[in-house]
């Protein structure tokens, strides 16, 4: 039988399979397009005269170069006694998405947009979130603010939010701005923008503000690397990394900051509010061995200080190395969930941010729980109750964190795909990669060039012999974290495999 010719593998019919088999409903139904032809901004604006007008302000946002579903500007500026102001500006998708329209319940039951690098499935339909409720550049926008004063040590000492219709002076990308925060190098837009650059630069100084007291209380300084896969008319053309740099963490710690002040500022209010969580890890004795293997010793129960004391030493001490040892800790950590906060009582914190009160409101184009929030953060300001009772929220809660994992498995599944017809001609090729999943059946290794994760096939062996677990000749099986040369053994678009064998540790 002739070899099939991976670069002929339907990746867009393929990428439909995936998101239907995981549940997702990815045509808009006619009702729903209906709906988003009768929104107009203007009519907003002329009924609701509490709109604060901020199109004076020089909004600017930060996302990738592409990204056309924007839902996040900033802006700041100096105040004395070393203070700075930052308003977060969040897409305002609440008031052209009314609660249990036909637009909303087909965002309630996908709950999130899927990106699988070949199509993108949006939560919303395309009209609203690459158009009206995009915060595009040179637009009149519909906004949700966050507006905080922070102090030099990165305390909010004022926390307020407001509806505001703006206006984005500059679209900007993670790696021009990157470039610029550590080399110098000036976006072409700094020259177009009288004071854009300046604007940046205290945007720049409450960024390390935030993220010193972050710090301070114990959060997680990782240096995240995410595959990305590059197509082109359903065409895999490359699979890069996308790694942090000094324009991410700005807008993460922008992003953290509006979280968590959103968080606090409903449980202030006594509003019940959908919570981010990501509990104490389970695998905790083996992050306890990864820190022995740099010589540092943890605590026997989770502790976040620790663990990010640890991190920041590695960084500081190796900065080449540290993604590795940052993906390691993302794998053993565990996934975060969505759960009801009720007002007064306990609720599960932020393991990997060490705070308490934590929500998603900075992507409601693409997340529904952070639509949720709008709507409660809109219920406080106007002195309304809760739209939602916490059953409802809870029902909520519940399947946006089924759906968040469906998407994932299906971008990962899609990675895959993508990968195995990408590496088809590359059969036999050895690769550096680190252990990121040990199962009792199954192995599992992430190779860095490419990013690619597969399948170690006989996991359970090493040199031969089989280890079950057990010390061997000095040797223990292979865990994540663990630092291997693999080869390339095959790749299997149609039933999204990538296998891999052992050749040795690294």
């Amino acid at each position: 039988m002739p070899k099939k010719n991976n670069s002929d593998f339907d990746l867009v019919a393929r990428a439909d399979k995936e998101v239907l088999a995981a549940g997702f409903t990815p045509v808009f139904s006619p009702e729903t397009l209906a709906e988003v032809a009768n929104q107009s901004i203007e009519d907003i604006l002329a009924s609701n005269s509490s709109i604060q007008d901020l199109r004076g302000l020089l909004w600017s946002s930060i996302d990738n170069r592409e990204s056309q579903d924007l839902d996040q500007v900033e802006y700041a500026e100096r105040l004395e006694g070393g203070k700075i102001r930052l308003i977060i500006g969040i897409a305002d998708v609440d008031s052209f998405v009314p609660k249990a329209s036909a637009i909303d319940l087909h965002a309630q039951q996908n709950a999130t947009t899927v990106y699988t690098g070949i199509v993108t499935y949006p939560m919303l339909p395309e009209e609203l979130s690459y158009d009206r409720t995009s915060l595009l550049p040179d637009q009149d926008r519909l906004a949700m603010c966050t507006d905080l004063i922070i102090d030099e040590d990165g305390k909010v000492l004022k926390n307020t939010a407001y509806q505001a219709v703006i206006r984005n002076k500059a679209k900007l990308d993670y790696n021009s701005v990157g470039n610029w925060f550590t080399s110098g190098n000036d976006p072409a837009k700094f020259g177009q923008i009288a004071g854009l650059e300046e604007q940046l630069e205290i945007q720049g100084e409450a960024k390390e503000h935030i993220q010193a007291l972050r710090q301070s209380g114990g959060a997680l300084a990782l240096h995240t690397q995410e595959a990305r896969t590059v197509a082109k008319d359903g065409h895999v053309l490359d699979l890069e990394l996308v790694e942090s740099n000094q324009a991410r963490d700005l807008i993460e710690n922008c992003m953290i900051a509006a979280n968590i002040a959103t968080s606090k500022f409903l449980e202030a209010k006594s509003f019940p509010s959908i919570m981010r969580t990501v509990k104490n890890p389970d695998r905790w004795p083996r992050i306890v061995e990864v820190a022995e293997d740099y010589g540092t010793t943890l605590p026997q129960e989770p502790d976040a200080k620790a663990l990010a004391a640890f991190l920041r030493r590695q960084k500081e001490a190796d900065p080449d190395e540290f993604s590795e040892l940052s993906l390691t800790i993302v794998k053993l950590l565990g996934r975060g969930e969505y759960v009801v906060k009720v007002p007064g009582q306990h609720a599960p914190g932020h393991f990997a941010l060490a705070v308490n009160e934590y929500t998603h409101s900075t992507a409601p184009n693409r997340r529904y729980p952070d639509l949720i929030t709008q709507r409660l953060l809109k219920a406080v300001l106007a002195g309304e109750p809760s739209p939602y009772s916490t059953d409802e929220l809870s029902d909520i809660a519940a399947n946006c964190s089924k759906m968040e994992s469906q998407a994932k498995k299906v971008e990962r599944t899609m990675r895959k795909i993508s990968a195995a017809v990408l590496l088809s001609s590359r059969i036999g090729d050895i690769f550096d990669g680190i252990i990121t999943g040990v199962k009792t059946d199954a192995t599992y290794v992430r190779t860095f060039r490419p990013p690619v994760e597969g399948k170690l096939l006989d996991g359970k062996l090493l040199e031969g012999k089989l280890l079950d677990g057990k010390l061997l000749d000095g040797k223990r099986r292979l865990d994540v974290g663990d630092r291997v040369k693999v080869r390339l053994v095959s790749t299997d678009p149609e039933n999204a495999y990538i296998d891999f064998a052992f050749v040795s540790r690294r």
